[in-house]
C-alpha cells in the first residue's frame, strides 16, 4: 500500500528549521522553510498520537531479586511507534537484560513523547527520592536538534540529569542522539544538515556522559545502519519513529552497555563507551 502524504511530511516538518540555522541561510530562505514547516504541520497531524503503549511492570518475576530500571527521555524512550507494550524499547530492554542477568527486571518509564533534554528534570521529579533505580537509561536528543536547541544547552541538561540519577544511586547509560540523516524521505540538503547536527550533539553527549562516569552508546553507529538500509522495516507509519523491529534492534544496541554498567558483562563492544574508572560516577 502506498504511504500517505501525511506520513511523508513528518520528517520534513522536524528538520525544516534545522537547515536555516546550520548553514546560515538568508532571511528569504528561512521564511520559505518556516512556511513549509507550518504547512506540513497542518497536513500531517499526529498519525501515531501522543501516547506510547505502557509497558511498566516486573518482567520475569519468578527469577526474583529484580533489577530496578528507569527509562527517561523522548518518544523513542517512551516507545512511540510500537503497536503493543511488549514491542516498546523498555519492554525489549527488560526482557533481554533479564534473560542474561537471570534476574527479574522492574521497569519504570518516565520518558515523555516530544521531550527535549530540558525536560529531563521534570521526568526526574516524577520519581520519588525513595524510588531508587539500579540502572537508568536515557535516550534523548532528536527533539533538541529539530527544535534548534544549542548543543551546550542540551548537554548541560543531560549532565544535570545524569548527576542527579547518580546521586540517587543509579548507574546511568545514555543512548546518544540518533542520526537524523537516516530519514530517507527527507529531501537534500535537509537530510544532510539534520544528520550533521544530530551527530554533533551525539558526540557532545558521549563526552559529557563519560566525564561524569556514565556509559554511552553511539546509536548512530550501532543501530543506525539498519535504519538506513532497511527503512521500510525499521520505521513505523510516520517514517520517523521506530517500528516494532526498530525497537528490537535499538534495544539490542543498548543492552550491552546496561549489562556492563550492572557488572554482568566485562567488556564494551563496538560503539559502546565505558567511563574511566576514575570518573566521578563510577561506584
Amino acid at each position: 500500500m502506498a504511504r500517505s502524504s501525511r506520513s511523508r511530511w513528518k520528517p520534513v516538518t522536524a528538520l525544516a528549521a534545522v537547515a536555516a540555522v546550520v548553514v546560515g541561510t538568508g532571511a528569504a530562505l528561512r521564511i520559505v522553510l518556516g512556511r513549509q514547516a507550518a504547512h506540513a504541520r497542518r497536513l500531517i497531524g499526529k498519525p501515531l498520537g501522543e501516547d506510547a503503549p505502557r509497558s511498566d511492570r516486573v518482567y520475569k518475576r519468578k527469577r526474583g531479586d529484580p533489577i530496578r530500571m528507569v527509562l527517561l527521555g523522548d518518544s523513542i524512550a517512551a516507545g512511540l511507534g510500537a503497536a503493543l507494550p511488549s514491542e516498546t524499547l523498555g519492554a525489549r530492554l527488560a526482557k533481554s537484560i533479564s534473560r542474561v542477568a537471570r534476574r527479574a527486571v522492574d521497569l519504570r518509564t518516565v520518558a515523555v513523547v516530544g521531550a527535549e533534554s530540558s525536560m529531563l528534570a521534570a521526568q526526574l521529579a516524577e520519581l520519588p527520592e525513595a524510588d531508587v533505580a539500579d540502572v537508568a537509561v536515557i535516550v534523548v536528543g532528536g527533539n533538541d536538534v529539530t527544535h534548534r536547541v544549542p548543543v551546550d544547552t542540551s548537554v548541560r541538561h543531560l549532565s544535570d540529569a545524569i548527576a542527579e540519577l547518580q546521586r540517587r544511586g543509579a548507574v546511568v547509560v545514555v543512548g546518544t542522539c540518533p542520526d537524523l540523516g537516516a530519514l530517507r524521505p527527507v529531501p537534500q540538503p535537509l537530510r544532510t544538515l539534520g544528520g550533521r547536527a544530530s551527530r554533533q550533539l551525539a558526540a557532545a553527549q558521549r563526552d559529557a556522559s563519560l566525564a561524569l562516569g556514565a556509559y554511552a552508546v553511539d546509536l548512530a553507529a550501532v543501530v543506525g545502519p539498519f535504519f538506513i538500509t532497511n527503512p521500510d522495516e525499521m520505521f513505523s507509519l510516520d517514517r520517523f519513529h521506530p517500528s516494532a523491529l526498530g525497537y528490537r534492534r535499538t534495544a539490542a544496541a543498548i543492552v550491552p552497555s546496561v549489562l556492563l554498567a550492572l557488572g554482568v558483562a566485562d567488556r564494551a563492544p563496538f560503539g559502546h563507551h565505558a567511563p574511566d574508572a576514575a570518573a566521578p560516577g563510577i561506584r
